[in-house]
Order: structure tokens, then C-alpha cells, then sequence
């Protein structure tokens, strides 16, 4: 019976918020090197100034564009119809070999969290990421619905720990906001490394709509949804750091332990060790969450023949592009080591690259067909819609140039991303020689 098989399925609002959750954050391990960055003050307004001027205006070009086109493929199909087939292309392989990096990160930080406690574990590395790996591939191979539920209760289980350190921390500290917090100044050493943590942490919400034929009433879902989850992952990252911030923390330790070790300052050992289970758990939501936006990505593009046509084949049960996520699980369990910091450079550098063929499409479409469907209309006209997209652009250069300025270092990371960047377009001469030659036989 098809109406009892979960592959027919679609998404609903709180399935697809928990996705959308664990896609942009999973919570707010990531964070911990904020106040390190900042030197102790600024951290709770670069938390409202870079959301305000980096996230909203990418949430609200995500929301437009997808209600005109809730499709697979999500970006990718919106910069085809604006820019044409080339730019989609690019757009689809950045994203893609970004996501590789960044998914392999997150089987690493299981073993971080959980060798704060069992130092030994750090010997099996490799087994115990592979493992996260697969276990992950096959609950993507098993379809959305199959996702969706599983990331309500990671959900539910990432966040418990947090609502307990807040609860604590807001009995035995008062939790006002001083002056001082909300003060950038020459004690602020590592501004650009700051504001990339924060753009990292609130990253992907175009990466969310790659699945949007598989969401039920996906205009409607998704506006409610993505607010949803952001209003909450807002909430969550401003709570932690001025709990952090009020303990006194030494934001070099905060840094390097985590935020289990936050939890051994409010509540001691258990919370610490709850944390860091909170940590793992999260670590498997994320590589779920982006495992799944990133599969539908080559799927699409193997339906344009950009890609080998068995990348498009769906699972007969499941209806999910099996393939691609096993193809996708083998590049990232040849992909475990990478340094944090490096990865923040490249996934931001490369992301942004991408982020602006969509804003482009944003303003194409608008001109082109000022009068298609669109149930979300951002109320601005062109010039409103250049300006509000200026924002993000000045946000990224400003944090580019403290880096480069003050870590020579940081010119590594920055030259990979532009080989990255540059590869699609190889890539795409590979392709083009490649048709050529199948019709000259």
C-alpha cells in the first residue's frame, strides 16, 4: 500500500524545522571560539549585528526564490532558469566539494567529545568516523521521512543539556547585559576569525530548499519552519554565550575544552559529561541534515547530464537518490582531516562565491518575470533588493580583510578555496569535451 510507505511521504513543519535546525546549527557547538576571538567583549553584538546583516537578507532571498520555484535542486535549479545551465553547474560543484570538508568534520567532533572522557578512543579514529559515516548513509538511503523523524529526537536530545545550563546559570548568575559586552574595541584581536565562526554557524539556508518537492505545501512550510528555527537558533547562540560570559570562563579554555567545560562551572561533572553526549548526538543530527540536502544536489545535475545518469536512479522503495549518498559517504570517509580553523575560511570563501550567483538570480528573476507566482515577495523593488544584498557581501569583505591583515596563514586555506573555485570550471570543460566527443562517434 503506497499510502502506508513512508517513501510517499512529505515532510510536515516540525519534521522539516528539526532538519532545517540541524542543518544550520545542531546547536551551539561551533561557538566555543568566540569569545577567545573577541578578546572577552563584543561576542553578544557581533551575535546580533552579523545574523542582522549576513542572515536575514540571505533567508529572505531563500524564501522568495523558493516559493517561486519549490523544486529539487533548490539553488541550483533557480541560477539554471536566471543565469543558465553553466552557472547552475558551478553553483552545484561548489556546494557540493565544500560539503565533502564539511562533513567530515563532524564524525571528528564525536571523537573529540567523547575522548574528553574516554581518551583511548582517539586510537580508533578512523573505524569509529567510517562508522558514523554509513550508519548516517543508510538512514538517508531510507528517505526524508526516515530523516525528519530521527532529527526530532537529536533535536530533543541536543538541546535538553542547554536548557538545563540556562536554567542553572540564570539562578546563580543574573543574566543583564552590560556595556562591556556589547563593545568592540582595540582588545577585539581576532575580529575577521569572529565573524566567520558566527557566518559559519548560522551557514546553509539555501541548502535547505534542495529537497523542497518533498516537503509538504513547501511555500507555506518553509516560511514558517525557517523562522521558526531561526528565532530559536538566535535564542540558543545569545543564551550560551552570555551564560559563558557571566561565569567568567577563560574564553582560552572555553576555546579548547568546549562547552563541557562551561558545564563542569554551572552544574559539575554531570552536566559536563551531559553536555558533551549532547555534543555527539549533535555532531550525528548535522552530518544527517547535510548529508541529505547535499545528495539531491548531484541527482538534479545527473538529470541535466551533467553527472553519470546513475546518480538520478532513486531507490525503488525508499525513492531516495541512493547513489548519490553512497557516492557522497565514500569521498567523506577519505575526508577526516581537516583543521577547523582551515575548514571556517574555505566553507565560508567558497560558500560566498556561490551565495552571490543566487542573489544574481534573485534580481534576474525579478526583472524577467516581475509578475510569476510568488507566495513570499520580499517588499522591496530592484534598487531595495541591491541594497539589502550589498549587506552580506560587505560583511564577508570586512571580515576577509582583518583575517588576511592579521594571519599570514590564512592565505593557505584562501588559495585552496580558489583552486575550489576554479576546478568548476575545468570540470566543466571535461564535461563539454566529453559530449563532444559521444556525438562525434
Amino acid at each position: 500500500m503506497a499510502g502506508k510507505n513512508t517513501a510517499y511521504k512529505k515532510l510536515g513543519i516540525l519534521s522539516l524545522a528539526a532538519v532545517i535546525f540541524f542543518t544550520i546549527s545542531g546547536g551551539p557547538y561551533g561557538l566555543e571560539p568566540l569569545l577567545f576571538y573577541c578578546g572577552g567583549n563584543g561576542a553578544l553584538l557581533l551575535l546580533v549585528a552579523v545574523p542582522l546583516f549576513w542572515d536575514i537578507p540571505i533567508v529572505l532571498c531563500v524564501l522568495e526564490l523558493n516559493s517561486q520555484m519549490p523544486v529539487a535542486g533548490g539553488y541550483y535549479q533557480w541560477i539554471k532558469k536566471a543565469l543558465g545551465l553553466r552557472w547552475a553547474f558551478y553553483d552545484g560543484w561548489w556546494a557540493w566539494l565544500c560539503i565533502f570538508i564539511d562533513l567530515a568534520i563532524y564524525p571528528q567532533l564525536v571523537i573529540l567529545y567523547a575522548g574528553l572522557f574516554f581518551p583511548e578512543i582517539t586510537a580508533y579514529k578512523i573505524p569509529i568516523c567510517w562508522t558514523i559515516i554509513w550508519v548516517c548513509a543508510y538512514i538517508n538511503i531510507r528517505g526524508i521521512v526516515s530523516v525528519g523523524r530521527t532529527t526530532i529526537i537529536l533535536s530533543v536530545l541536543t538541546l535538553l543539556p542547554f536548557v538545563v545550563l540556562f536554567a542553572i546559570g540564570a539562578y546563580h548568575y543574573p543574566l543583564h547585559i552590560s556595556h562591556n559586552m556589547l563593545t568592540l574595541n582595540d582588545h577585539t584581536p581576532f575580529l575577521g576569525m569572529a565573524i566567520f565562526t558566527i557566518i559559519w554557524n548560522f551557514m546553509g539556508w539555501d541548502n535547505v530548499t534542495t529537497y523542497a518537492n518533498e516537503v509538504n505545501k513547501p511555500a507555506s512550510s518553509y516560511l514558517k519552519a525557517i523562522s521558526v528555527a531561526f528565532a530559536f537558533i538566535f535564542i540558543l547562540y545569545i543564551g550560551v554565550i552570555l551564560i559563558a560570559q557571566k561565569t567568567g570562563i577563560s574564553p582560552q579554555e572555553l576555546r579548547d575544552k568546549g562547552f563541557p567545560a562551561l558545564g563542569y562551572y554551572i552544574g559539575g561533572q554531570w552536566l559536563s559529561v551531559t553536555i558533551a553526549i549532547a555534543g555527539i548526538v549533535s555532531s550525528i543530527g548535522l552530518f544527517l541534515a547535510v548529508l541529505l540536502s547535499i545528495s539531491r544536489i548531484p541527482e538534479v545535475m545527473s538529470a541535466d547530464k551533467l553527472l553519470p545518469a546513475k546518480l538520478h536512479a532513486l531507490h525503488p522503495k525508499y525513492k531516495s537518490p541512493y547513489i548519490s549518498i553512497i557516492i557522497s559517504a565514500c569521498i567523506v570517509s577519505g575526508m577526516i582531516l581537516w583543521s577547523f580553523g582551515e575548514l571556517l575560511i574555505i566553507d565560508v570563501s567558497v560558500y560566498f562565491v556561490g551565495l552571490t550567483l543566487e542573489f544574481l538570480s534573485l534580481i534576474v528573476l525579478r526583472i524577467r518575470e516581475p509578475h510569476a507566482p510568488r507566495p513570499f515577495r520580499i517588499p522591496f523593488n530592484i534598487i531595495g533588493l541591491c541594497i539589502m544584498l550589498t549587506l552580506p557581501i560587505i560583511v564577508y569583505f570586512i571580515a576577509l580583510s582583518d583575517i588576511i591583515s592579521k594571519s599570514k596563514e590564512a592565505l593557505k586555506p584562501l588559495l585552496f578555496a580558489v583552486l575550489m573555485i576554479l576546478s568548476a570550471e575545468l570540470a566543466w570543460r571535461i564535461i563539454e569535451l566529453s559530449k563532444t566527443r559521444r556525438l562525434n562517434k
